[in-house]
């Protein structure tokens, strides 16, 4: 079974629910904290995948992880950041605001960089990677920005079907995602355990240095504490679900091992913000 036919349903379902968050006042929000925006953006769309590329040629990783460790660097922010960002008292308009941002830049930005980085493992592996450009940019379209534009659309003109359908949606996500995982793990065990330390290192890595790094923008950058958290968290927080589709896709990449670093990256990620949130609460 190709677990692409699983993720993609949920997929779909994550980004209705963030287009059931987003108002006129979350696009405002870019008018009014452009600074925070572009510092929310350069972190994801540059540092992000330069960490991932270092992390990926430093360990010396198999072609088909690293292709795999910087697809989920180029993935925009995860739905599930939101939740976290309110957990964490920090901006959450501002966090809805650069989920949203990022789920359409990425759209142009993912291909782009993805295109570069099949050029530099095929040349350095000597196995010749292949990035059908545009069934990816139609993929993305179909699972996140239709999607998305669905969930404006309901909450434009639903408003109250839109918090009720919100409410639902948000407490089923994180378990979905889960599930999601499960299957995912129980299709490829063997393959987990066989790479799991060097993956293991390379997203924790990945997280822990898009943490530290978003965390000394965002200080350069002067914010409040609410907003160096909502960027930290932003940035440290990638969409696994959507690296998980383009990798196990039929029509891109078709392939299961792409998309481990992206199932490892996901568990990891919910602990290590996690016990970063809870820092923050006890502080």
């Amino acid at each position: 079974m190709n677990t692409v036919w699983i993720v993609m349903p949920i997929l779909i379902v994550l980004m209705f629910l963030l287009g059931t968050d987003l108002n006129r006042q979350a696009f405002a929000n870019v008018a009014r904290n452009p600074k925070g925006v572009l510092v929310g953006m350069l972190g994801q769309l540059v540092v992000l995948p330069v960490i991932a590329f270092a992390i990926a040629w430093v360990l010396d990783l198999p072609a088909v992880y690293f292709m795999g460790l910087v697809l989920v660097a180029c993935c925009p922010g995860g739905s599930s950041s939101n939740v976290f960002s309110m957990l964490a008292k920090g901006d959450v308009a501002l966090s809805v605001t650069l989920t949203a941002v990022s789920s359409v830049v990425t759209l142009f930005t993912l291909p782009l960089i993805m295109g570069a980085v099949s050029a530099f493992v095929s040349q350095q592996a000597g196995v010749e990677v292949v990035l059908p450009v545009g069934k990816l940019i139609v993929q993305n379209l179909v699972l996140l920005f239709v999607p998305m534009l669905a969930g404006i659309a309901l909450r434009h003109y639903k408003p109250a079907v839109a918090a009720k359908v919100n409410k639902v949606l948000g407490k089923c996500a994180f378990p979905a995602l889960m599930v999601l995982a499960g299957v995912f793990f129980l299709q490829y065990t063997q393959e987990i355990f066989d790479n799991f330390s060097v993956l293991g290192i390379a997203a924790a890595a990945l997280i822990l240095g898009a943490m530290l790094c978003s965390s000394l923008l965002s200080r350069f950058g002067g914010f409040s504490d609410a907003v160096r958290r909502t960027i930290v968290i932003e940035v440290g927080m990638q969409n696994a679900a959507q690296a998980i589709a383009i990798a196990s896709s039929p029509f891109i990449f078709n392939s299961g091992e792409m998309a481990i670093p992206a199932i490892i990256y996901a568990l990891l990620m919910n602990v290590i913000l996690l016990a970063y949130v809870a820092a923050i609460r006890k502080k």
